[in-house]
């Protein structure tokens, strides 16, 4: 790995080798890939890039910590698009806003990214199976992932997982686990197992590889922006994982000389699940909580993550924000009416903490705010049902149609 020099704890200082199956520090704590920034600037740069015509998280492979022979995966992931939301800006009352769509990666979230690079890890370790909990997308992420790349997959899910989700990874082939418990049961079982079978550890907040491959998505942005660096980046937070990526990632980019300035991050949590923005709002250390919302990707009540992800919300001088399961279908059909967004219930949220963001008054009106779409709305339709309303129903008759019309307030 020619610009990888290893890893860090960001607990306590420990420094690794960046070894394949590097999971956290002796004491507990989450590992930091550490790069040379200084060869990456002479080697690599916004010119550079303008040239490559490999449309996917690839193109960064100097940010990336794989060896250089690695092949890549062969599902595409990322370079999904960003699409300037000008219509939903102005529903906002905000100046401008770009929306993310990270659920059109191959299944459908931004999980595919941190799959990817475990993937090739997996394979860079000489692994033939891998493994992780998740409340779903990290799941479908893998096992698909795994699937393309010749790899078994075993998959712990807890009980409430939407069908849409466990549907992709039977179809990917991966044995399913659904655990009668809550994410933290799963996550503890799953762990359990990894050890005994020696199987490769996907799971995101022990693997540190993982977040190598979400901060991907921030990278995207700021090349999709021009190196133009706007105000916020929002985005819903349930591990922590991911917030802890994007924060990464665009550190990465401002130490190789790409961008001259940090955004602030907005982190979106539900209300009725909010351990990590709880922590942030009070200045108190995080404490696990209830599982109570319908975004199934963010209920998270106890972190793994919890230490890099307050660490990036506090460092980048963010706002922590939470939001009701009615504000986030509000936001799902928002998105959907004025931009032609499907996202599921997690993947809107951070669209619904912008809103709620500006109506607190916590970001200006004036304000340049990407928000990212973790994932799409076909994974969970029973919700997206509850956003949208059901059908209008209506006999194929013409004075029928006339008379459904007239009681539903329509005048085509």
């Amino acid at each position: 790995m020619k610009y990888v020099l290893g890893a860090r704890c960001v607990r306590c200082g420990r420094e690794y080798a960046a070894v394949p199956g590097l999971t956290t520090c002796a004491c507990g704590g989450i590992l930091d890939i550490q790069y040379d920034y200084a060869a990456i600037r002479r080697d690599f740069s916004p010119r550079v890039l303008e040239g490559c015509r490999d449309w996917s998280m690839w193109r960064y492979r100097p940010f990336l910590p794989v060896e250089e022979d690695s092949p890549a995966p062969p599902l595409r992931v990322g370079w999904s698009p960003l699409y300037r939301a000008d219509n939903l800006a102005r529903t906002l009352g905000l100046k401008t806003l770009y929306v993310k769509d990270d659920g059109l990666n191959p299944t459908a979230s931004l999980k595919d990214r941190a799959s990817a690079l475990a993937v090739v890890k997996a394979m860079e370790a000489g692994a033939d199976t891998v493994a992780c909990s998740s409340t779903g997308n990290a799941a479908s992420s893998l096992a698909g992932n795994a699937a393309a790349a010749g790899l078994r997959s075993y998959i712990f899910v807890p009980a409430r997982a939407p069908k849409g989700k466990v549907a992709q990874l039977r179809i990917f082939g991966a044995t399913v686990v659904s655990v009668e418990g809550s994410y933290e049961d799963t996550f503890e079982l799953s762990k359990a197992a990894i050890e005994k079978w020696g199987w490769y550890n996907r799971n995101a907040a022990i693997n540190p590889y993982l977040s190598e491959g979400k901060k991907t998505v921030s990278l995207e942005i700021m090349e999709q922006l021009g190196w133009h660096v706007p105000d916020y980046i929002a985005l819903s937070v349930g591990d922590g994982c991911t917030i802890a990526g994007v924060w990464k990632g665009l550190k990465d980019l401002a130490s190789a000389g790409f961008i001259d300035k940090l955004p602030r991050l907005i982190s979106v949590q539900a209300e009725g699940c909010c351990p990590i923005n709880r922590a942030v709002q009070t200045g108190k250390p995080w404490a696990p909580m209830e599982e109570d919302t319908l975004a199934d990707s963010i209920a998270v009540g106890v972190p793994r993550n919890p230490d890099k992800a307050i660490g990036a919300i506090r460092e980048s001088h963010g706002v922590a924000v939470n939001v009701s399961d009615g504000e986030i279908l509000s936001a799902m059909g928002l998105l959907g009416r004025t931009q032609g967004v499907f996202g599921e219930p997690a993947g809107a949220a951070g669209t619904a903490g912008v809103k709620k963001a500006l109506e607190l008054g916590l970001i200006p009106a004036d304000s340049t705010v990407v928000s990212i779409v973790t994932g799409n709305g076909l994974k969970d339709v029973a919700n997206g049902v509850k956003a949208a309303g059901e059908p209008l129903s209506c006999p194929p008759d013409m004075d029928a149609l006339l008379s459904v019309f007239r009681r539903a307030g329509i005048a085509p």
